[in-house]
């Protein structure tokens, strides 16, 4: 077999038994939309974050998009947000008419700069959107204190990062409200689309139910505007089935990105800036010591990326790039913010390269992967 970028096969044979029994059940209940397992999961995730609430939905975009609605974004707000990061980020601000300010990466983390934030608040900014990337918080503290000495809510985008933790707490429970995705190759996955919103404030909560159920606060009463968001009942067996490895895996992840680090660490170490044509490979730092990543992607900057990428190919590696072209020089979303203000995010942009990762990655696959981009970047 070709190796896979993302192990998700190796995965399913370990959790065979107990997806299926999640799935018959299921089956046999019938109960396809917000069915038992949807509270069940709920309930868990939020446990296992510690917020009060946990709000089931379509995808990670749902929970971005429901999370703005509940907060009640308006035409014309602002959202101070990364460019660094998926689409959907910044998708889900225009969808309601608000607009996008990009504040660029921190080159140590690829988040969201926090020393960076304060400057870009302005008469119109309703909410700070830091993204979590690559499985690890940004800064949330500093980012926490700004929101609250201009009295708006943070709302963390953690698509990547469910699982992480930071200064002792769990990522989606690190501000007003947080919003994860369980796309198949999230560090916790179903076999489809689904995400989630947490907060611990009850009236947002309120609001994210409604809004997922099309508005409705009971049967055929719209309270609101809403969306037909919600996650259904089988997809939500699924991450229950999978939960039960959860921990396992996360501790797996860390195992084999601690491996990368040791086997390339020394060779390509990282020295702040991005890779030139001296220095043609760097490994981006391993996370301080006050939080932790779960790895979603383990990424690297290469100084000839196609180059590389092709060889690699040729050896039998798969790659790919999370991601090329910040939000703030693509098509849809230069029009709103800055296309020169974010030097590190673009120049990140054309580096980032990301390895084959998976808390199942073999350890002589690992080695090829190494001994591949050792010689590929030669």
């Amino acid at each position: 077999m070709s190796m896979q970028f993302i192990d998700l096969k190796t995965q399913y044979a370990a959790i065979r038994e107990r997806v299926h029994a999640r799935i018959d059940a299921v089956l046999e209940h019938g109960q396809y939309i917000l069915g038992p397992e949807v509270k069940e999961l709920e309930d868990s995730l939020a446990s296992y974050t510690g917020a009060r609430h946990c709000v089931t939905v379509a995808s990670g975009t749902e929970a971005l998009l429901i999370a703005l609605m509940a907060l009640d974004l308006q035409p014309g707000d602002e959202v101070i947000t990364s460019p660094f990061t998926f689409a959907a980020t910044a998708e889900v601000i225009v969808l309601l008419g608000g607009r996008p300010v990009f504040v660029d990466i921190d080159p140590r983390t690829c988040n969201i700069d926090a020393s960076l934030v304060e400057r870009r608040i302005g008469p119109r900014t309703r909410a700070i959107m830091p993204v979590s990337l690559y499985g690890q918080p940004a800064d949330m503290d500093e980012i926490n204190a700004i929101a609250a000495r201009h009295g708006v809510p943070v709302v963390e985008d953690a698509a990547q990062s469910f699982g992480a933790a930071y200064r002792g707490r769990r990522s989606c429970n690190l501000s007003t409200i947080g919003a994860t995705s369980f796309f198949p190759s999230k560090p916790l996955g179903c076999y489809g689309d689904g995400g989630a919103i947490f907060t611990s404030d009850d009236r947002l909560a309120q609001a994210a139910r409604e809004i997922r159920v099309h508005g409705q606060s009971r049967r055929y009463w719209h309270t609101r505007v809403g969306v037909g968001g919600r996650m259904d009942t089988l997809q939500c067996a699924i991450v229950l089935a999978k939960l039960e490895r959860f921990e396992w895996e996360i501790a797996r992840r860390d195992v084999v990105a601690r491996r990368y680090h040791d086997l390339l660490g020394a060779q390509f170490p990282f020295d702040g800036h991005e890779s030139t044509d001296r220095r043609r490979c760097q490994l981006l730092p391993w996370p301080s010591d006050d939080r932790t990543c779960v790895f979603a992607q383990f990424t690297v900057l290469v100084a000839d990326r196609e180059g590389v990428q092709e060889r690699l190919k040729r050896a039998g590696v798969p790659t790919a790039v999370h991601y090329p072209v910040p939000l703030n020089e693509q098509p849809a979303y230069a029009r709103y913010c800055c296309p020169d203000c974010t030097p590190h995010s673009k120049a990140f942009g054309k580096q980032v390269m990301s390895l084959p990762f998976s808390a199942d990655l073999s350890e002589s696959d690992q080695d090829t992967v190494c001994a591949a981009l050792r010689e590929a970047v030669r």
